[in-house]
C-alpha cells in the first residue's frame, strides 16, 4: 500500500485537532484589552499546543516522504499517534482553564509522553517494514533525540506535582528540540 491515504487522513485529523483547540478560546464580552487578561493562560496553552501539533505534522510529513509503502502495523501505529494527538485539545483546555495547576500540567505531560511514545512506535514499525537499507531507516538510525524527549517528559511529569511551571518549561524545551523539522530525513533524501 502507498502512503497517500494515510497522509491525507492524518492531515485531516490534525486539522480538526487544531480547529477544536482554537474553538476552546471563547470570545469575552467587552471591548477593552483588559478583559483579555484572564484568557492569557488559555491562549498560552493553545499557542504551545499549536506548536506541538505543528511539530508532529512536520515530522510526520517528513517521515512519510521517506517511507515508500505502509502495512497494517504502520496503519495501526499511525492511529495510535492520531489518538494521542486528538487528546491534546482536552489536556490543553484543562491546563489553560486551571492556570497551569499541578494536576492539569501533569496530565498534559502524560499526553505529550504518550504522543512521543506513539510516534516512536510508528518510527519502529516503519523501520521494521522498510528494512535496514531504506532511506527512512538510515535517517533515524540514531534515536538520541527521541529518547531524550521521553526522559524530559517523565522529568516534567514528576516535577509537575511540585513545580508545575518548571514542568511546563521542560515540556517546551522538548518542543524546541523538535521545532526545526527532522534534518536527518532531509539529508538522506538529498543523497538519493
Amino acid at each position: 500500500m502507498t502512503t497517500n491515504r494515510l497522509e491525507a487522513f492524518s492531515d485531516g485529523v490534525l486539522a480538526i485537532v487544531i480547529t477544536i483547540m482554537v474553538l476552546e478560546l471563547k470570545v469575552p464580552e467587552g471591548n477593552t484589552f483588559e478583559i483579555l487578561t484572564p484568557l492569557l493562560p488559555k491562549f498560552l496553552s493553545y499557542l504551545f499546543s499549536f506548536i506541538y501539533v505543528g511539530i508532529y505534522w512536520n515530522n510526520h510529513h517528513h517521515m512519510f516522504h521517506a517511507i515508500q509503502k505502509v502495512n497494517g502495523k504502520i496503519l495501526w501505529a499511525n492511529l495510535f499517534l492520531l489518538f494521542s494527538l486528538s487528546l491534546i485539545p482536552f489536556t490543553t483546555g484543562w491546563m489553560g482553564e486551571n492556570n497551569f495547576e499541578c494536576h492539569p500540567v501533569a496530565l498534559y505531560g502524560i499526553n505529550l509522553l504518550v504522543t512521543a511514545i506513539s510516534f516512536l512506535v510508528l518510527e519502529k514499525s516503519a523501520i521494521k517494514h522498510e528494512g535496514k537499507e531504506a532511506i527512512f531507516t538510515k535517517a533515524v538510525r540514531s534515536q538520541k533525540k527521541e529518547y531524550t524527549s521521553l526522559f524530559l517528559y517523565i522529568s516534567g511529569i514528576t516535577l509537575s506535582f511540585f513545580f508545575p511551571i518548571l514542568a511546563v518549561i521542560i515540556y517546551y524545551i522538548v518542543a524546541l528540540l523538535w521545532f526545526i523539522p527532522d534534518k536527518r530525513i532531509e539529508k538522506q533524501l538529498k543523497n538519493i
